[in-house]
């Protein structure tokens, strides 16, 4: 291999191996990974050895991993990390590779923005104490626009941000106001970043609207994750172009099954019907369809659609409104299986026997029409003998009984083998015409969303399984095995409570954690475990390596069955269809092996950020709501146990915190082995799942918090020794 092309073939691996979703592995699956046929194999372990001799890599228990800079840290070195900023001064620098980020002292911050790219200084380290830095240069800013409230003043302005990691206002010049009105909420671009003594400087560029007008609320905190809103005009333009109807030319190389019995199942507010379902029985095998919708027809590689979507990464689905991926003449029209409109889709047809197992499969791009739009409301009464709904499905009532039979056999199978079933209620918010919330309720799973998720999760494990064992460039969504040493703790904590668990310093499985909460169903430590089992858990992410999804006890396991919404599952779709035309070969390999690991990259990340968003645009209507109820008593559960307080959920979802300063009764300390708060008097004890009765003290909308204090316990706190 001459110099040149060594050159660069390092430059591709280790941008490879420095990649964050990259996972450490041996030559030969970095090998079948890139598509490397065996006989050139020679040439990859040279470009591997040529990188360890550079000491850019090296070897740990046979696997290739980066050498992280971090690796080697001394009294003085300097480190480049992304500032995170604490509302109250100080903050913290994360360094990519290191577990423990460096604590920074407010006087050592450098006036840093939240976000900001930083070089920072290691000082020395205390023993006992956390590793301290001080910020020596700003890089790169990571904001350059922040959502506020703006508070006007004769000559000029400033703007509150809502983040309050970013903790000082915004100096708005006089003549960059945009006429801004007080209070209300706006979009400002930083101009200048300030320093010691000056106000970092910004010019308003969009006012949202005034406070209280509806929606602004949750307008505000979707811009301020800078979320897109609009569809760009190019965008749009595409998405008219694209026919209403399928046409004759669609047809073609497709399984025309439009005579197939075809249902969708979706909450009654859905719009995006991105999934269909079959299902027929003789004697003891079921076919079951799973029927996707074929966007990956409409949305073109590389195309201005196709680049807009990989933005956004997913739709987000916030109180009020939903935020979609693609445009929605798209996602509510042509892609979207509607009840008596012909429709492409990408099918994964099972054969599947009594105990679960899938005798064939076949993955196919077909023409359905679905025959009737369901909801999981009909189906659930359907199901529970709610005579009036089955007379006017009569003729589809049949096919929910044996779907509700599959449904029960396929999550048995998942059970035995350990999948985990974390049982915690979603929040459904109920909003009147002005955007205010008038109620809250736990949603519950029930017989017809269990179905679909059931059915759902086979298709994907189906679709992944096979293409890992082709080994072609993929997509698959994985959860890894949970941190030994946190799960550790769990355990031993799990251990004194009297409940047997074998495994001790050692990898756990899903199986054995499974158990745990079976062995824990109806007991009053149940939701304290369930929640310590969770919290221990890692987050699922999309990576180019099939590695298994620890929750699910699966193998193997992807994203394929919502491509309206999801980008990984679009991306999916492109490459099952590439494999079924024949067109995967070894260029389009390459090509799929060099944009992969971006994508999951990408996609992991905005999946994060939707969820954030979604996160906080409940918590603030939430505290809304509770706003309006200061004073009034409610019956809880201890959700969670800190130095600092009790957290409380009500059983409509709310969670709010019993500060330790308001518990009067005694002087309480936290018992963090435990998971309690214990009187230092009294011995009085309070633990997760602990029912208690609270009084709501404050909601704060800003905050997006609640504060309560105990009442009367309903069940009194138990005490040492009992």
């Amino acid at each position: 291999m001459n110099k040149k092309t060594l050159k660069n073939r390092k430059k591709l691996l280790l941008d490879f191996i420095s990649n964050k979703e990259y996972q450490p592995m041996r030559a030969k699956e970095i090998g079948v990974l890139l598509q490397i046929p065996k006989g050139k194999r020679a040439d990859l372990y040279e470009v591997l050895d040529a990188l360890q001799d550079d000491g850019m890599i090296k070897v740990t228990k046979g696997k290739y991993e980066k050498v992280r800079k971090a690796e080697v840290k001394a009294e003085g070195e300097t480190l480049v990390g992304t500032f995170i900023a604490h509302p109250k001064g100080f903050g913290f620098v994360e360094i990519e590779g290191e577990d423990e980020d460096l604590y920074i002292h407010e006087e050592d911050t450098l006036y840093a923005f939240h976000q900001d790219q930083v070089e920072v200084k290691i000082k020395a380290e205390q023993k006992g104490a956390r590793r301290e830095g001080k910020i020596v240069n700003i890089l790169s800013h990571g904001i350059t626009e922040v959502v506020g409230t703006f508070e006007k003043n004769q000559n000029f302005g400033f703007v509150t941000p809502d983040n309050a990691k970013i903790i000082r206002d915004l100096f708005i010049p006089r003549e960059h106001t945009m006429d801004a009105q007080n209070k209300d909420k706006v979009v400002a671009k930083i101009v200048s970043y300030g320093g010691k003594n000056k106000n970092p400087e910004g010019r308003i560029k969009e006012i949202l609207g005034g406070k209280g007008q509806p929606g602004v609320d949750v307008l505000s905190i979707a811009r301020s994750y800078e979320l897109p809103m609009e569809f760009p005009e190019r965008v749009i333009n595409q998405s008219e172009k694209i026919p209403d109807t399928i046409q004759k030319t669609d047809f073609q190389g497709r399984m025309d099954i439009r005579n197939w019995t075809i249902v969708t199942i979706d909450g009654e507010d859905a719009k995006d019907l991105d999934d269909g379902i079959s299902l027929t029985r003789e004697g003891d095998i079921y076919h079951l369809g799973v029927h996707i919708a074929d966007v990956s027809n409409y949305v073109q590689t590389n195309s201005a659609l196709d680049r807009e979507a990989l933005k956004r990464g997913t739709s987000v689905y916030l109180v009020d409104r939903v935020i979609p991926m693609l445009p929605k003449r798209l996602s509510n029209g042509i892609c979207s299986l509607n009840q008596g409109e012909d429709r492409l889709a990408l099918s994964c047809m099972m054969d599947i026997d009594v105990n679960g197992n899938i005798l064939d499969h076949k993955i196919a791009e077909t023409v359905i029409c679905v025959d009737r739009r369901m909801t999981y409301t009909a189906v659930k009464g359907i199901l529970e003998d709610d005579a009036e709904l089955k007379s006017e499905y009569k003729e589809l009532v049949p096919l929910f009984f044996n779907m509700r039979d599959l449904s029960s056999i396929l999550r048995k199978k998942r059970t035995k083998r350990g999948s985990i079933d974390f049982d915690f209620p979603e929040s459904k918010i109920y909003l009147d015409e002005m955007g205010h919330p008038i109620d809250i309720k736990a949603y519950d799973q029930n017989v017809a969303t269990r179905i679909i998720e059931d059915f759902m999760l086979l298709a994907n494990e189906t679709v992944a399984k096979e293409y890992c064992e082709r080994e072609l460039p993929f997509l698959y969504r994985t959860h890894e095995n949970p941190d030994m040493d946190r799960m550790e703790k769990v355990l031993t904590f799990i251990r004194n409570q009297n409940i047997n668990v074998t495994k001790s310093h050692e990898e756990i499985t899903p199986l054995e954690v499974q158990e745990i909460l079976a062995s824990i169903e109806g007991e009053p430590t149940e939701p304290l475990i369930s929640r310590l089992l969770l919290r221990s858990m890692k987050q699922a992410k999309y990576t180019t390596g099939c590695s298994g999804h620890f929750g699910l006890a699966a193998k193997h396991y992807c994203h394929f069955t919502s491509p309206i919404r999801r980008y990984p599952d679009l991306q999916i779709h492109r490459i099952i269809k590439d494999t079924i035309r024949g067109r995967m070969k070894d260029e389009k390999k390459m090509y799929y092996a060099q944009i992969l690991e971006d994508v999951a990259t990408k996609t992991s990340m905005l999946e994060r950020r939707a969820e954030e968003v979604e996160r906080e645009t409940i918590k603030l209507k939430k505290a809304e709501y509770m706003e309006l109820r200061i004073g009034q008593t409610f019956e809880g559960v201890i959700s969670g146990v800190t130095g600092w307080g009790l957290y409380v959920e009500l059983p409509n979802t709310v969670e709010g915190l019993v500060h330790v300063s308001t518990m009067h009764d005694d002087y309480y300390n936290f018992d963090e082995e435990n998971y309690q708060m214990v009187g230092e008097a009294s011995k009085k004890t309070y633990h997760l799942g602990d029912s208690v009765t609270v009084v709501v003290a404050e909601a704060d909308i800003t905050t997006k918090t609640v504060d309560f204090i105990l009442k009367e316990d309903k069940t009194p706190a138990s005490t040492s020794g009992e």
